[in-house]
């Protein structure tokens, strides 16, 4: 991957690196290895790859960073599983909903993409709505954003919410440096080198 992205980014000049990952992150670095990605992700310096200081942090919360106008914000992000962000007056908190009993599997298993994939679009929207009802009761958020690449495939939104943008991760990686009380301030320093 970094040597993917310092290709494509050859000639550019940046200063920072800002990652989303897709998984649980504490303290600015992956606690497990990707499901849906090569291994060698946990502890591996990123900083000393891209030569620059880099903050990791989990994909869903870099599009809610990037989405976020203020109060409480529930992130909701519908993809390969279910993303999840809550920000609550610009303090970020990833969460791992989607890995949450439901049903007969988890969160993950009925609105994430091999929930689509079993129970076709129709079935899927109805657990989409039925889940995102659930959390707005539980959290009750001042605003929820539906975001992630299977957003587009929802006739309607849930009542109480928004869609959210994929561009907005890009967005999120801006924030992360702009020095705001909603930032994570750890940066990725490891021993390991993958």
């Amino acid at each position: 991957m970094v040597s993917g992205v310092r290709k494509l980014a050859h000639g550019w000049t940046y200063d920072v690196v800002s990652i989303g990952y897709p998984g649980p992150v504490l303290r600015g670095r992956p606690m497990a290895e990707p499901y849906n990605l090569g291994r060698g992700w946990m502890g591996f310096d990123f900083a000393r790859a891209f030569g620059r200081p880099v903050k990791v942090v989990n994909d869903a919360a870099m599009q809610a960073l990037g989405s976020y106008k203020g109060g409480k914000m529930l992130f909701l992000g519908l993809g390969t599983g279910l993303g999840s962000t809550m920000i609550v007056d610009g303090v970020m908190e990833p969460m791992e909903l989607g890995h949450l009993p439901y049903r007969k599997g988890t969160y993950e298993d009925y609105v994430g993409r091999a929930g689509l994939r079993r129970h076709g679009r129709k079935k899927w929207r109805r657990h989409v709505a039925d889940v995102v009802a659930r959390f707005i009761a539980a959290l009750e958020p001042d605003e929820t954003v539906i975001g992630g690449g299977n957003v587009k495939k929802l006739h309607a939104l849930p009542p109480h919410s928004r869609t959210g943008d994929n561009d907005n991760a890009f967005r999120g990686g801006f924030r992360l440096w702009a020095g705001s009380a909603i930032l994570p301030t750890v940066e990725t320093r490891s021993k390991r080198r993958t």
